[in-house]
């Protein structure tokens, strides 16, 4: 992550794979996230290996379609919003990205 130093320390959990699923990229917090599953050794494995059925079987999915997909999970007492999208490189598709972030427990809410 040379080019944009800033991500590395950014407070989400970024994790960014390739067309056919093998990771690319770890910023740190992704790095200690996903540390008992062995941290940035995980780069250069696949991400569909990291997640366990039905959620591999719907990310295949979402990865072959290039379509987005955005939830909010409970774990271990934190609340998480999850972003899954397809990312680009010179408007080609260049594979899937995964962020992660961490939700006050009463996050407001604005329609504006």
């Amino acid at each position: 992550m040379g080019e944009h130093e800033w991500v590395r320390e950014f407070p989400g959990a970024i994790v960014v794979c390739d067309t056919g699923g093998t990771i690319v990229e770890m910023n740190d917090r992704a790095v200690a996230v996903f540390g008992r599953k062995g941290g940035d050794r995980l780069i250069g494995s696949n991400i569909l290996d990291c997640h366990p059925e039905p959620a591999r079987s719907r990310l295949e999915i979402l990865m072959r379609d290039q379509q987005p997909n955005i939830y909010t999970v409970e774990k271990e007492g934190a609340r998480k919003m999850i972003v899954q999208v397809p990312w680009h490189r010179r408007g080609v598709y260049s594979g899937f990205m995964e962020l992660q972030i961490e939700l006050p427990g009463d996050v407001p809410h604005y329609v504006r």
